[in-house]
């Protein structure tokens, strides 16, 4: 019914850039917050940036200064700039969109994931 696409993952040197894009498509009333969680091998999913329709961010304390979140409501999709990576940021990353239905039911739906992967 609801479908988040992932891209813009890949691998990246160490101090290097990158710019996730995650779509969301199907029976979208509205979309309220939504994020973007990482995770890597052997650890739990953690959140990494959120933003809610009106705007505002959080981030992890391991990320700010580094990751900027966006999202362009027009296209129902949410961005994450990643710039000085380091390794510790390899990881899964997943984005999260609390979605209101056309049929006006509420849930959470996540993207497929996306690996990025940084070099030392």
């Amino acid at each position: 019914q609801v479908q988040l696409v992932e891209s813009g993952g890949g691998l990246v040197q160490a101090g290097g850039s990158l710019r996730l894009s995650c779509a969301a498509s199907g029976s979208i009333f509205s979309i309220n917050a939504m994020g973007w969680y990482r995770q890597a091998p052997g650890k739990q999913r953690d959140l990494v940036a959120g933003i809610t329709s009106g705007g505002s961010t959080n981030y992890a304390d391991s990320v700010k200064g580094r990751f900027t979140i966006s999202r362009d409501n027009a296209k129902n999709t949410v961005y994450l700039q990643m710039n000085s990576l380091k390794p510790e940021d390899e990881a899964v990353y997943y984005c999260k969109a609390d979605v209101t239905l056309t049929s006006r039911s509420r849930t959470d739906y996540w993207g497929q994931g996306t690996q990025v992967t940084v070099s030392s």
